[in-house]
């Protein structure tokens, strides 16, 4: 398939099953991409306040940038937005920062696609982006360098390298990533992915910045201890404790990630962020308890990475099929999202025991000329 200009709005209910941001970040990426204006109502419906924040507001004029797109309604508090791209000419050497702890991970959720393909070779866009890099209701930024990315390596190809610069911690942001995207000429390849194998190893890290080493150290042991009473082998497990330097780290604060790794290559997280009302224990033990979880339904992604895959298998040419554990609520809105976009086909199989199978017809898509 091969992009053109609509000329007709494309409508977008805002409010539609989360109802949150990951409406604005799906629709207007592809909107770029496919240079489909868009109009969505209900912006943020389901969330209190509605409406757009900082990072939201920051994520779509990111996105316009790429697009030279002209938009309608993207200020704080906004409920609707109207966004019309114009054409992605890469690579592109941009900068966005919402001045708040806004997340990172999800500043580049809605601007990778839009960076991923051109009609002709080019080299890499080149991204900085501000905010916090461990923020609450949001991937951290350990997530997408350890379980995101090399996914996107592993199964499209795609070399993208991440730096953090400087760790922004919730509540005060102040981090700083970059990110260099190289662009493809050529459709994505489809996904198969169904037997995740036995757990090989768990890995993780127990971070803070700006407190004590022994609160990362706490984090570390309370995830472990949670493994081990889950019958996991202690041969298996290998968690660090790690305290960032005063200028490696913006504010105070931590998080931690673990992550199984299967002899057939998938990688399963669990994670939790720390905050000044919770101990360190309840952290640790939060993050061991979703990794078991997501382990727990034999999928083959966790509940993390189910929904950040779906805009790119829509993309890609031909059959994916993946096994997932029970639909999320962000899942089920990026299919609903990329069926109306692109046109891609979806259909989900569920098993009695708790697995989905996903499988979608790709577009193929290819940037014109």
């Amino acid at each position: 398939m091969t992009s053109t200009i609509a000329h007709n709005l494309v409508h977008i209910d805002g409010s539609f099953c989360e109802g949150g941001g990951q409406i604005l970040r799906n629709a207007v990426a592809l909107s770029a991409l496919l240079s489909k204006p868009i109009s969505i109502p209900n912006v943020r419906h389901n969330r209190k306040p509605p409406g757009l924040r900082k990072q939201h507001e920051a994520g779509i004029i990111l996105a316009a940038a790429i697009c030279s797109a002209e938009t309608e309604g993207v200020h704080l508090s906004s409920t609707s937005i109207t966004f019309k791209p114009g054409k992605i000419e890469l690579p592109k050497v941009l900068t966005a920062d919402p001045g708040t702890a806004g997340s990172t991970t999800l500043l580049l959720q809605v601007s990778l696609p839009c960076l991923l393909f051109s009609s002709s070779p080019t080299s890499p866009s080149q991204l900085t982006l501000h905010g916090g890099t461990n923020a609450i209701q949001a991937p951290q930024i350990d997530y997408t360098q350890h379980i995101f990315l090399p996914f996107m390596k592993r199964h499209f190809g795609l070399d993208i390298a991440l730096n953090i610069i400087r760790r922004g911690y919730f509540p005060k942001g102040g981090g700083a990533v970059f990110c260099s995207v190289p662009s493809l000429t050529e459709a994505l390849p489809p996904i198969t992915l169904t037997e995740r194998g036995p757990v090989q190893l768990i890995r993780g890290e127990a971070r803070v910045g700006g407190l004590p080493f022994i609160i990362a150290e706490r984090m570390k042991n309370a995830a472990c201890a949670t493994l081990i009473a889950a019958a996991v082998s202690p041969t298996i497990i290998r968690i660090d404790a790690v305290r960032e330097t005063q200028e490696e780290a913006f504010g105070s604060g931590g998080g931690i990630l673990l992550f199984a790794e299967t002899d057939n290559g998938c990688v399963i997280g669990g994670s939790s962020v720390s905050t000044k009302s919770r101990d360190p224990e309840e952290i640790g033990k939060e993050a061991a308890e979703e990794l078991l979880r997501n382990l727990r339904h034999d999928g083959c992604v966790d509940e993390h990475l189910q929904d950040q895959i779906i805009i790119f298998i829509a993309l890609a040419k031909g059959r994916s099929t993946i096994k997932t554990g029970p639909l999320t609520d962000h899942t089920i809105t990026a299919i609903k999202v990329a069926e109306q976009m692109t046109g891609a086909t979806f259909h989900l199989q569920q098993n009695p025991s708790g697995f989905v199978i996903i499988s979608c017809d790709g577009i193929g898509y290819t940037p014109s000329p």
